[in-house]
């Protein structure tokens, strides 16, 4: 079962990784950074491959592990700067802009979503972005389907605000 595993990852790992860059950069909000979490997770993705249950979504064991590795930098971070030990709902806050792209439209709604609380932000990049079913991303995120739709619906009814 272990080597059908890794072969699994291994083959898997390539077209996931878009999809797993654009997500680190949701979280990161910083190219390099991105970059760093997408190799970390690549990496840990090989090394714990036998993990991986064959036949499952690989996408969403990918993300799971990048979300894992985000949130153990920023806590080290903070612990780092003298912060202590910090919940991962107090940390998924953040807001800003960032163009990423350089299409106009595209670079309007991103702004938009970026200046989103993150934790609105992340929900909406796995439901709207990379197409997860409420109940995948809640199941990702570790919270409660009905935050999930609650964070979408905040997002919402915060993009319609902005102009």
């Amino acid at each position: 079962m272990s080597e059908t595993s890794r072969r699994e990852v291994r083959a898997g790992l390539e077209p996931c990784l878009p999809r797993l860059w654009r997500y680190a950069l949701a979280l990161a909000r910083a190219g390099d950074v991105a970059d760093d979490l997408v190799q970390a997770t690549c990496l840990r993705a090989i090394e714990r491959a036998d993990q991986f249950e064959p036949g499952t979504r690989l996408d969403r064991w990918l993300f799971a592990i990048l979300r894992s590795i985000w949130l153990n930098e920023v806590r080290a971070r903070r612990i780092r700067e003298g912060g202590g030990f910090v919940d991962p709902e107090d940390i998924l806050v953040a807001d800003g802009a960032h163009a990423i792209e350089s299409n106009m439209l595209a670079s309007q709604v991103l702004r938009e979503i970026g200046r989103l609380p993150e934790a609105q932000r992340e929900t909406v990049l796995l439901v709207y972005g990379e197409g997860y079913s409420y109940a995948e991303a809640a199941k990702m995120l570790g919270i409660p389907i009905g935050t999930v739709m609650s964070r979408l619906a905040a997002a919402r009814s915060a993009l319609a605000k902005m102009k």
